[in-house]
């Protein structure tokens, strides 16, 4: 299955690290990334496969959002075609 993944924030040191680092030991594979910084503001969005992973969306989504609140961004992950499905014109 495959998942977008989209993170935005004040841009500091070490956002794609540590989000990286998590999809890595989770085995969860980065497809796609785009990441832009808009003023002061940091955003990402990546499509990853989670179907050799080692955790479930719901787990990946708990472990992403733990990141988020540590390092004050809004993390969130969505199942590819729901993401596409509610972004269709």
């Amino acid at each position: 299955m495959k998942a977008i993944i989209t993170v935005v924030g004040k841009d500091k040191v070490g956002i794609i690290a540590a989000v990286s680092t998590k999809l890595a030991e989770t085995n969860v594979n980065i497809l796609d990334i785009s990441q832009t910084i808009m003023q002061e503001n940091f955003t990402m969005m990546m499509t990853v496969d989670l179907s050799k992973g080692r955790v479930s969306l719901k787990e990946l989504k708990v472990q992403l959002s733990e990141i988020g609140n540590r390092m004050g961004l809004v993390i969130n992950i969505y199942n590819e075609e729901l993401f596409n499905t509610m972004h269709r014109v």
